[in-house]
């Protein structure tokens, strides 16, 4: 059984910093890119998600996530240190409160993991998972042992970072585009697919973006197949700017509600709302 972020309220309070990850295809059928370059953000980059709830016919604010981006050295070499917070805001907190934090040290070079960290806090169920990858020798050890993975495997937060950097001019509507993901000591074969360009319409403004969907496990929160929709901004940065899923009692949104130092101008933004 995946026991990947099960809990309904954790997920609502960290999805934007998950949206590409739920995806599980075995035996993908095809490889996942590798060496894969930075293009799309800069060291100092911060950037704030909300989540939004409907349940009875309305939308009501159940949590945010924020991503920060610094540049440091891990084991002498520099490295992309990405940190994803997640939260409930207190009426929620009432429920199920959540205190998550997601750390990835990654290659700045290759854009591969040294290492992820997931320290979190759900209705007082507390989870520690620290994993080391030695990308060269294709291993990853965590706290139960070595486990040998896939070549160019990712975590769950160099994932997303990942998928900004694709090049979605190489693709066409309908293409998928696979990477291998590690956690709970398992290999995930993941695909996003490229649904094409469009505007859309979020809570901070109107933008031209792409759109992609992830696949989905049915689980108990998600439905399975290709009913999540994301966005990410048409230009440079490829900014997650929306993410809307149906889920099993309701639907979800998660919007970009703010960001500071960018790589390059927002360009995609048509208006603000």
């Amino acid at each position: 059984m995946i026991k990947i972020f099960t809990q309904p309220f954790a997920m609502l309070a960290i999805l934007a910093a998950l949206s590409f990850t739920p995806a599980y295809q075995p035996g993908g059928d095809q490889a996942p890119l590798c060496n894969i370059r930075n293009t799309s953000f800069k060291a100092g980059e911060r950037v704030t998600m909300k989540v939004f709830y409907n349940a009875l016919g309305g939308y009501i604010g159940a949590g945010e996530a924020t991503f920060t981006t610094t540049l440091e050295r891990f084991n002498g070499k520099p490295a992309y240190h990405f940190v994803g917070e997640g939260k409930t805001y207190s009426f929620f907190d009432n429920f199920f409160k959540v205190r998550d934090r997601y750390e990835s040290y990654v290659d700045t070079n290759t854009l591969l993991p040294y290492k992820f960290i997931r320290n979190v806090d759900e209705g007082g169920h507390k989870i520690y998972n620290n994993i080391s990858f030695n990308q060269e020798a294709n291993t990853a050890t965590t706290t139960k042992g070595v486990y040998k993975i896939t070549p160019c495997m990712q975590d769950v937060v160099s994932a997303v970072y990942y998928v900004r950097n694709i090049d979605f001019s190489k693709y066409k509507p309908g293409d998928k585009i696979p990477f291998d993901m590690f956690l709970d000591d398992e290999i995930f074969h993941m695909y996003v697919r490229y649904m094409g360009k469009e505007k859309v319409k979020t809570r901070y403004g109107k933008f031209n973006a792409i759109k992609i969907k992830p696949l989905l496990l049915k689980g108990n929160i998600f439905e399975g197949g290709e009913k999540m929709n994301a966005w990410i901004s048409d230009d440079p940065n490829h900014l997650l700017l929306r993410v809307e899923s149906p889920i099993s009692v309701g639907k979800i949104i998660v919007d970009m509600f703010g960001y500071q130092n960018l790589r390059y101008p927002l360009t995609s933004l048509i208006r603000l709302r």
